[in-house]
């Protein structure tokens, strides 16, 4: 009897654990599904057909191909006694430093002379289309491009890229002793260009205010990252920027309308949005017409995201606090496939440092940080994003998920000589981060920034 009692048990046990070892491979086998699910869904489908994802766009592995760099940093200038090195040891020499000081012997590696500057009207044959990132970049006049913490608008109306920009031609200085290298406002720059690559200069369209020394836009403020986006209700070119005095204590947003993308801008006011200091801001404007408002504040330590009221012309009442506490500026925002992109910048003044790229499933976020998205280069050209800051993000159309990354290579020593770092920006491949312990939903693709010395966007890409 014992013994068939145990034979029983042993059976009934044997079938429990079968029965468990099945429920735990399904409910493995249904997570798996779910996430195959969300991979399927996030990329989309074509006409109702499940669209896995796969390699990038045939037209832009080129671009993908990984360039390094092998920058040898020189030996130091001068011999110190072993007496003063032993009282104070010199910290090893770093490419920052090197790259911040402008007498180092490696200047001309970040910074080219003009013999090399990016031509269109006379680089014909070879370089044709190229992009040097960190040249010089001459406009169809033959003046170096005068457009920086900038942005692009496409203009539906004239089939015209417009890039609006700092324009910074003037003697950098310093308003006090412990006082950012500056310059005196002069305006913003705004350049035309049907190709991305020849850029006619369109003029000053939104000109610095000379005498009177209570307006916002005096000589001796600080005018920084314009933004142009053009209202389909109000037929308006509406421009947004950051406002601030040469301490940077007013941190304010100025707002200028136009009834064209060439200006000339017409100035309304400054204010600080929903309350609260903006300094480096972005805007994006979404598919169904909504513009927002990015901006970091409490001290860069955080970024505000917001609606515009349907005039571009104000911020709503509706504000979301993201990256709190994460130290974050020079937003640029772009969306691929229904899901939003953010790549930031640190906050250490005019040095450059590591970008991180952001995503959001919803614009007021939840906001979620995917890591480091440049490629290429060597390490420290991957921590300080290429010795540059970002600015602005550009879709290219019949490209999926390609865009041009816009930063700046900014020059403190002399800021009219900052450079233009324009490199492939690609939103495809596995997930920077995978499913983790949790499950957890959605998963986004990986963006990456490819460095290149020389680049051209794929033949067949047209506006």
């Amino acid at each position: 009897m014992s013994g068939s009692l145990a034979r029983v048990v042993v059976r009934n046990w044997s079938g429990s654990r079968c029965s468990m070892s099945a429920v735990v491979w399904s409910l493995v086998g249904f997570l798996l599904f779910l996430h195959l699910y969300s991979l399927v869904s996030h990329n989309g489908g074509k006409d109702g057909e499940i669209q896995f994802h796969s390699s990038h766009h045939p037209l832009i592995r080129e671009l993908e191909e990984v360039e390094e760099e092998n920058i040898q940093i020189p030996p130091p200038r001068g011999k110190r006694s072993p007496r003063a090195a032993k009282r104070r040891p010199k910290r090893t020499t770093t490419l920052i430093d090197e790259f911040l000081d402008e007498n180092s012997l490696l200047r001309h590696v970040f910074f080219p002379g003009m013999k090399s500057a990016i031509d269109p009207m006379n680089d014909a044959g070879n370089n044709t289309l190229y992009y040097y990132p960190g040249r010089i970049w001459l406009d169809t006049e033959g003046n170096p491009i005068q457009a920086h913490g900038g942005g692009i608008l496409y203009d539906e109306i004239s089939k015209t890229y417009y890039w609006y920009g700092e324009y910074k031609d003037g003697p950098t200085y310093h308003a006090h002793k412990k006082g950012a290298a500056r310059v005196d406002i002069i305006g913003v720059g705004c350049y035309s260009s049907k190709d991305l690559w020849t850029w006619k200069n369109e003029g000053i369209v939104l000109a610095a205010e000379e005498t009177n020394e209570t307006h916002d836009l005096h000589k001796s403020n600080v005018l920084e990252r314009p933004k142009v986006i053009y209202n389909d209700r109000t037929g308006k070119y509406v421009m947004w920027m950051h406002i601030d005095d040469a301490n940077y204590t007013k941190a304010a947003v100025g707002i200028a309308v136009s009834d064209s993308p060439t200006g000339p801008f017409d100035y309304l006011h400054s204010k600080r949005p929903h309350g609260f200091e903006s300094r480096d801001m972005t805007m994006f404007r979404d598919d169904d017409g909504v513009a927002y408002l990015i901006y970091s504040s409490e001290d860069n330590s955080e970024l505000h995201i917001g609606p515009l009221t349907e005039d571009y012309l104000d911020v709503t009442d509706v504000m979301r606090r993201i990256l709190v506490g994460q130290h974050r500026e020079a937003p640029a925002l772009f969306k691929h496939q229904g899901t939003y992109y953010m790549i930031t910048s640190g906050c250490t003044g005019w040095a450059p440092n590591e970008a991180l790229a952001h995503a959001a499933e919803s614009i007021m976020g939840p906001w979620e940080t995917m890591g480091n998205p440049c490629i290429g280069g060597n390490k420290m050209f991957r921590l300080t994003t290429f010795f540059a800051q970002s600015t602005f993000v550009v879709p290219l159309s019949g490209l999926p998920g390609s865009f041009i990354f816009m930063a700046d290579r900014w020059n403190p020593a002399d800021l009219r000589d900052s450079r233009y770092v324009w490199l492939p920006l690609v939103v495809g491949g596995p997930a920077d981060r995978p499913l983790e312990f949790n499950f957890g939903f959605p998963v986004w693709s990986r963006v990456s920034i490819y460095w290149h010395k020389k680049w051209r966007l794929p033949s067949v890409w047209r506006v």
